[in-house]
């Protein structure tokens, strides 16, 4: 079948930019709204004019700024629909969030991820969430942006833990394969949902050929 008469829908899903807080490797999670630095500012003009011809018809992000100032560029191009979903939001780290990377804060973070690569997905740090939290929520937010059928290609800027459990949903996998999916500042993944078969497939994996 032609692609252009099949009955999908095109995703272009990506992680914000640079923050100075993900440059100093300070935790930030759902609870910090940080700005992009430079280097951020600079990912998202090269995403930007890398794909400022692709014929967006809708705009998803999260409800932090650093999504938004990611993606300004699309959101202003001839005013673009843009909606912002919280279901996008970064996991919630918790009483991590702010922290500097320490020996300490190292430790606590692969007990996390041993806990969860063991199946144990409601385990979550104090204050913040789990797997399944943020599970729940990217399910809802994205029964409805594929409830959209009339928007077949859409751009999602998002986050980076949040974007590996995304895909282990889409995908139907376990989430102890959220770390089979990497990420870097606006790393580019696009998925196809197919309403006939009700599947998601991915047709690029974590390019940043943008940024060359």
């Amino acid at each position: 079948m032609d692609k252009n008469n099949r009955n999908i829908k095109t995703l272009y899903i990506i992680r914000h930019g640079e923050t100075d807080l993900n440059k100093r490797g300070i935790v930030q999670g759902r609870g910090i709204d940080a700005d992009l630095n430079d280097t951020g500012r600079a990912q998202a003009e090269a995403f930007y004019q890398a794909y400022k011809d692709v014929p967006f018809e809708k705009i998803y992000t999260s409800t932090l700024k650093r999504t938004h100032q990611t993606v300004a560029k699309f959101i202003d191009k001839e005013g673009l629909a843009w909606e912002q979903l919280s279901g996008l939001d970064e996991l919630a780290w918790g009483k991590y969030e702010g922290q500097e990377s320490n020996s300490q804060l190292r430790s606590a973070f692969e007990e996390l991820v041993l806990a969860w690569n063991s199946g144990s997905y409601d385990v979550k740090p104090e204050g913040g969430e789990s797997p399944n939290d943020v599970y729940i929520r990217q399910a809802s937010a994205m029964e409805h942006i594929i409830s959209h059928k009339e928007e077949k290609l859409v751009l999602v800027c998002m986050h980076g833990r949040a974007m590996r459990l995304l895909m282990c949903l889409l995908l139907k996998k376990p989430l102890l394969h959220m770390d089979e999916f990497p990420h870097q500042n606006t790393s580019l993944y696009v998925v196809e949902y197919d309403y006939d078969s009700k599947t998601y497939s991915i047709e690029n994996f974590n390019s940043l050929d943008h940024l060359k």
